[in-house]
């Protein structure tokens, strides 16, 4: 069960709430909505890489949109005297659907920062990819990060590397476990990332679970 349900999709409305929380009853502007929701949160994430975003939350009412930025370092989104905020807000505007009325839409921007970047998934992941493309050994680059998140206070991690591992000839999957992730338990905190770490002899996928 726990391997097939996605962690967070899985608990849904119990444990976590909708990253983009808006309604609208007609079937176009909720088509637009949805589509311009995912240009904008693949749009920042690439953009904002630098600064360590580990998540984009999209709330909209009629005539105004706020985004809320989880990052691990906000001082590099912000800029010097908000330069970096008006460099966010253009960016997002280009995003929005039906272009008339786009001067009439607020954009209100929330940067929030990421206390302890090792409790999430995706800051761990990214982390690991990184190191990877960097040809670090991958052992040593998972039971560090692992570590990390430990003393951090987290009750587990799981950790899955899969693809070319270390330049092999063959493809295989590694798993690595410290404490308890019981993913089938709904109440459960479990935070979980999957991201693609591109190495000279191909892409290695970096899957990481975490029990808080």
């Amino acid at each position: 069960m726990g391997q097939k349900v996605h962690p967070k999709g899985f608990r849904l409305g119990i444990v976590f709430n909708w990253s983009s929380r808006w309604f609208f009853s007609s079937k176009k502007n909720y088509r637009e909505a949805l589509l311009s929701d995912a240009k904008i949160r693949e749009g920042l994430m690439k953009k904002l890489a630098h600064a360590a975003v580990t998540q984009v939350d999209i709330e909209r009412a009629i005539k105004k949109i706020t985004v809320i930025i989880f990052s691990v370092k906000p001082g590099v989104i912000i800029g010097r005297g908000g330069k970096g905020l008006e460099e966010v807000k253009n960016f997002i505007l280009q995003f929005l659907p039906n272009t008339k009325n786009k001067k009439e839409i607020k954009v209100e921007i929330k940067i929030e920062p990421v206390k302890r970047p090792y409790l999430n998934a995706y800051y761990v992941a990214q982390s690991i990819a990184e190191k990877l493309v960097k040809n670090f050994p991958h052992r040593m680059v998972v039971h560090q990060a692992m570590d990390r998140v430990m003393e951090a206070g987290a009750k587990g991690v799981k950790i899955q590397l899969g693809g070319r591992i270390g330049g092999a000839e063959i493809s295989r999957r590694e798993k690595y476990f410290e404490g308890t992730v019981p993913t089938s338990t709904i109440r459960e905190e479990i935070d979980y990332a999957a991201y693609p770490a591109l190495t000279r002899s191909g892409y290695v996928g970096v899957k990481v679970w975490i029990a808080k």
